[in-house]
């Protein structure tokens, strides 16, 4: 049997990891600089992180939420303390789609309405509804378009105001992200979040604040949205909040009621799944992770402005994308072949993404500045 051909891959057989290193099947070493799409947030291997999914796994790995769960409790106390939302309630599932799509069906479920705000160039998932919500075409099937989905131009105050004054009464939700990732690392502005804040609030839908990649503490802050000093309704978590290991969640403001039925998972919130997420939050706060993110995406973002050929940096914390005037894939290629670095890309071709783990030591990434210089020279003068 063939798998089946949907990703472009390096022809690359990772085997080992740890801290922010990978090993091949060759005994190459490469330095993770992108974490697997902002997934590793502790990172590879943590000893903490290990020691707690290696005791859990000892015990249970599995059961259904048919019965209680201890852990989840644990999670959801630590996280409401760590995110500054200790009132809110939380559901946990697999992914970051199935993160959005329940919390877009939640809002449904709240308001009784089915139209869905989402915004240009951004990613929400692939899962029917989440993917509808996708600035995305070439990825959304024919049996995903709904009339209910809505894509208006991101950061535009005026357009989202005269849609909501036109339509407010079949408005369930606006979904968005902090910091756009696929779409190139563009962030939200402050005053669009306040802006979409009051009008939920005037028109009675819901503010999903999608943090999937830049919640967290991908930014410095838990969630990117944190900045604009609003809160959200329902925020989305998924990628860091594992490590790896897959978990997703939705935290969910009280004025939303939950009932028995409303939602559901067969995996959501597992044994296993639920000592990864408390492990990474023990180590965030015990390594004041959030803090020493702002210090060192601030480092990075200064020396990447100082590249020849930069024409724009732009994000919060160490979620960054370095946005050239040309297609990034020669240096992607030569930094992954050559420097054995690994980074990503964005839907704009021309942006590069840095996604490093938040404890992320200065000394790799003065690397990545040097492998970046190296190459920018070499193309200057041919």
């Amino acid at each position: 049997m063939e798998l089946f051909k949907v990703y472009p891959i390096y022809d690359i057989n990772i085997e080992k990891a740890q801290g922010e290193y990978l090993w091949d099947d060759k005994g190459e070493t490469y330095l993770d600089l992108y974490g697997g799409h902002a997934v590793i947030s502790i990172g590879h291997s943590h000893p903490y992180y290990v020691q707690a999914i290696t005791n859990q796994l000892n015990k249970i790995g599995f059961y259904s939420n048919s019965v209680k769960i201890g852990l989840q409790q644990e999670l959801a106390d630590k996280l409401g303390i760590l995110s500054g939302h200790p009132d809110y309630q939380l559901f946990l599932c697999n992914s970051g789609a199935e993160a959005n799509e329940n919390a877009l069906k939640l809002a449904s479920f709240y308001n009784g309405k089915k139209k869905v705000i989402a915004f240009s160039h951004g990613f929400h998932g692939r899962t029917s509804l989440a993917v509808a919500v996708t600035d995305n075409k070439s990825i959304v099937a024919p049996v995903n378009e709904t009339e209910n989905a809505v894509i208006l131009p991101f950061n535009d105050e005026e357009v989202l105001e005269s849609y909501f004054e036109q339509h407010g009464d079949n408005i369930s939700s606006v979904i968005i992200e902090g910091m756009q990732g696929v779409g190139g690392v563009v962030l939200a502005t402050d005053s669009f979040l306040k802006k979409i804040r009051n009008l939920c609030d005037e028109y009675n839908a819901v503010y999903i604040a999608d943090s999937v990649q830049c919640g967290y503490g991908r930014s410095g802050k838990f969630f990117a949205h944190d900045y604009a000093g609003v809160q959200a309704d329902i925020y989305t978590m998924a990628k860091g909040m594992g490590n790896g290991f897959p978990i997703g969640g939705i935290i969910i403001a009280p004025h939303i009621k939950p009932k028995i039925g409303m939602l559901g998972t067969t995996f959501g919130g597992n044994h296993l799944a639920c000592a990864a997420a408390i492990a990474v939050l023990d180590v965030i706060k015990s390594e004041n992770l959030l803090s020493y993110t702002i210090n060192t995406g601030e480092w990075l973002i200064n020396e990447l402005k100082k590249l020849p050929g930069v024409k724009e940096v732009r994000g919060r914390g160490l979620m960054v994308g370095v946005e050239f005037d040309f297609p990034i894939d020669e240096i992607r290629n030569k930094l992954v072949h050559e420097y054995h670095i690994f980074v990503g890309n964005a839907h704009n071709k021309n942006v590069l993404r840095i996604l490093p783990a938040l404890n992320v030591k200065i000394e790799s990434l003065q690397k990545l500045i040097k492998a970046l210089e190296e190459i920018l020279e070499l193309k200057a003068v041919s």
